[in-house]
Parts: structure tokens; sequence; C-alpha cells
């Protein structure tokens, strides 16, 4: 069993969030850098499932700066046996149809039985990786998974996946896919101190356009089919509004608030 999974390195969700110069990107000079928490549980899930069969590989892949290893090496200390970045300046600006395809690219040539990622990353929030990257590969996709359970002849995978209204629904998948994780799947594990040493020593291999035989019209601002035009913080909120006096009144005062200055009635 051959498991790809898709990791992306993301702004600490504690960091204080501030828009650069240029109203394009944010400040990074004083952010923390970590595995996006969705991509943990993607991660678990490849290694339990290496470990129920005492054999396979787990293989992390993700495309962004020299620095975006960091967030692959914590992988490999939690048990990912190698990894695969793509760097190169040409991927910058690539929207998710150009990271797909470059994606799509390594994902095809190292022929995995299946591939996870996160539902979504928390730094874009698009959650849009699982469906694009599935139609570019031709292969089937769930989203967002909370339960998994492999075939008995390892063809397939039974999963559940959280629906409206908090249900589950429950879909029989044939592999070659792309599962999309969510919270609740597993209990993620932490990196020990021999699994982070491990780590530095684990294959790490970076591939660049060229290597995957993809033009630049394909990926980064060339490639993009939406561009992002400004970062801009959401306006001040307003001081709250405190009604007091008996229920019948504030009931009144409120209900004109809401129709003449909320608009929202």
């Amino acid at each position: 069993m051959k498991i790809g999974v898709l990791v992306k390195q993301v702004p600490d969700t504690a960091s204080k969030i501030r828009i650069s110069g240029d109203a394009k990107n944010i400040a990074t000079d004083d952010i923390k850098w970590i595995l996006n928490p969705y991509d943990e549980f993607a991660v678990e899930q490849a290694l339990k499932i290496k470990e129920a069969a005492a054999t396979g590989e787990v293989v992390v892949l993700s495309l962004g700066p020299k620095r975006a290893q960091e967030a692959m090496r914590t992988a490999m200390a939690m048990g990912a046996d190698r990894g695969l970045h793509l760097d190169d300046a040409a991927f910058e600006g690539s929207d998710t149809l150009g990271t797909a395809k470059a994606l799509a690219k390594l994902i095809q040539s190292e022929n995995f039985n299946f591939v996870l990622c996160g539902k979504v990353a928390v730094d874009d929030d698009n959650g849009q990786m699982t469906q694009v990257l599935a139609e570019v590969l031709g292969w089937s996709h769930v989203q967002p998974v909370v339960k998994m359970e492999m075939a008995a002849d390892k063809t397939g995978a039974t999963v559940h996946r959280i629906i409206g209204g908090g249900s589950q629904e429950v879909i029989d998948v044939k592999f070659p896919c792309v599962l999309g994780c969510e919270k609740g799947l597993n209990e993620p594990r932490y990196a020990s101190l021999p699994g982070i040493m491990k780590a530095k020593k684990k294959p790490l291999d970076t591939k660049t356009l060229s290597d995957i035989g993809l033009a630049d019209t394909d990926v980064g601002f060339k490639g993009a089919k939406v561009v992002l035009t400004k970062l801009e913080n959401p306006p001040e909120r307003q001081a709250g509004k405190m009604l007091k006096g008996d229920t019948e009144a504030v009931v009144k005062e409120l209900l004109q608030h809401l129709r003449n200055e909320a608009k929202v009635i």
C-alpha cells in the first residue's frame, strides 16, 4: 500500500496577522509557521493504515517555498517515510487549479493507491483542493471524511462524511481516490524526539517546474484563473448597545434597532 499525503505549511493560528505593504500578502517577518492542522489528520490516517497492514509507504507532498520543508519534516517526524517538494519561482501566484495540476504530476509519477489531505488549509480557508485535484487526476473524491474503514481486499474503503444537520453519509469508494480529512477522524500523534531525529535523515526530494513537465502557463500568475487583487482588514466592530427597561419596552426598542439600523428585518 502506497499512500500520498498532501501537506501545507500555514501560519500558526495564534500568530498576529498583518497585511504587507502591497496589500496582496501577509507580513511574514514575525510569523510562526506550522503544519496545517487538518493535514495532521491525513498524515495520522495514512500511518494508521500502514501500521495495520504492517507494510507500505507514506509519502508527503507539498508545493511551496523552501520553508515548507519544515512542515514536511514534521509529517516525517510523525512517521511518514519520505517527501516530495515542489519548489520553483514559477509556482508563485498559483491558484488551486495550478497547484492541483502540479501536484497531480507528482502523484501520477508515484502510482499511489490513494491520496489523503486535510479538508481545508487554515490560511486561505478555500477547501477546494480535494475536489480540484480529483478532477485533474480523473479520480473519485470524498470530503470531509470523519471515519474510514479499508475494504478486505484493499481495493477501496468505506468512508463516512459529514452532511448538513450533523448527519453522516456512508460511501463505498474504490481506489485510486482523493480523501479530505476532517477533525474527529483520528487523534494525531505527537512527533517523538527519536522521530524528529530520524526525520532529518529521511529522503526529501525537491522538484522544479521542468522536472514535472508542465509549462509556466499552467501554473503561477500566468496560469491562474483566480487572482488575489487585495487584502484588507475587516471594518472595526461597533460598540454594542445595552437595552434596559421592562421586557415589553426592550422588545419594542430592539425591533426598531433591527429594522431601522441593522436593517435585518
